[in-house]
């Protein structure tokens, strides 16, 4: 199946449309068109009824280093219309999105998954969402979903203070359901994908928006949040932190 991005392979398989972030060179780092294509794949799966559920992936060792920081160093206005229509798009969904986590996923890469309905991952999977250390504020509804999924106090630890979470913490914060050998990760996520995609389609999207409330919610948090997190990060605070983030390591070899 052909995707707006080279860098976001999409398939579709026993129902389950796969959307794989491949952009390895750059730890699947997110950029605007993959973003557009991301969100193109999820419109697609409310009106196409060969797709029953969606499968979101990395490669082997990564899932995603989040947003492309390059991107906030360009001067502009408003949020990113690519981007804003992903926030919107994972809202929307109208079939239930699961994922499979190997290796990092920072920002964006881990609120993806609170949006998700069941999220596996492998040992080696490490959450962290370094907002405020950018001078930026969480997106994608997390500050709504977080406190729901993990309860506040944590929560708090991964929006604000920028605490890591490894597999089995993240686990302890009902953050994933299980953790899966990385040999099996896919494999199994990808089963449970088939297996709801199976399912009688209009039994299991009532009973999905039965267990999710109404998305009007999710999408005035969400775009609250944007809306917030880019007037931010275009401050000077948030220049800085950028800046810094970008400044050249010093060596490690004195001399």
């Amino acid at each position: 199946m052909q995707s707006a991005s080279e860098h976001v392979e999409i398939s579709l398989a026993e129902g389950v449309q796969t959307i794989r972030l491949d952009r390895p060179e750059k730890k699947n780092a997110v950029t605007e068109d993959m973003y557009g294509a991301i969100a193109e794949a999820l419109e697609r799966g409310n009106t196409d009824p060969a797709i029953g559920a969606h499968l979101f992936c990395g490669q082997r060792g990564v899932f995603s280093a989040g947003q492309d920081l390059s991107a906030f160093l360009a001067p502009g206005e408003g949020v990113p219309p690519q981007l804003d229509r992903f926030l919107d798009a994972q809202v929307l969904a109208e079939k239930p999105m699961v994922a499979a986590v190997d290796g990092m996923a920072i920002g964006i890469g881990t609120t993806l998954l609170m949006q998700c309905d069941m999220v596996f991952c492998s040992p080696a999977a490490v959450f962290r969402t370094p907002f405020t250390d950018l001078g930026g504020v969480p997106e994608n509804a997390s500050s709504l979903l977080a406190p729901q999924i993990m309860g506040p106090l944590w929560a708090f630890e991964l929006l604000c203070l920028g605490e890591t979470f490894g597999a089995e913490r993240a686990l302890a914060a009902r953050l994933v359901n299980a953790i899966l050998p990385a040999e099996a990760l896919e494999a199994h996520a990808f089963g449970v994908a088939a297996r709801l995609a199976a399912k009688p389609p209009l039994a299991l999207a009532e009973a999905r928006a039965l267990m999710r409330g109404p998305a009007e919610l999710r999408l005035e948090v969400s775009r609250r949040e944007r809306t917030r997190f880019f007037e931010r990060i275009r401050s000077e605070e948030a220049r800085a932190a950028l800046a810094a983030a970008f400044a050249p390591k010093p060596s490690a070899h004195p001399g």
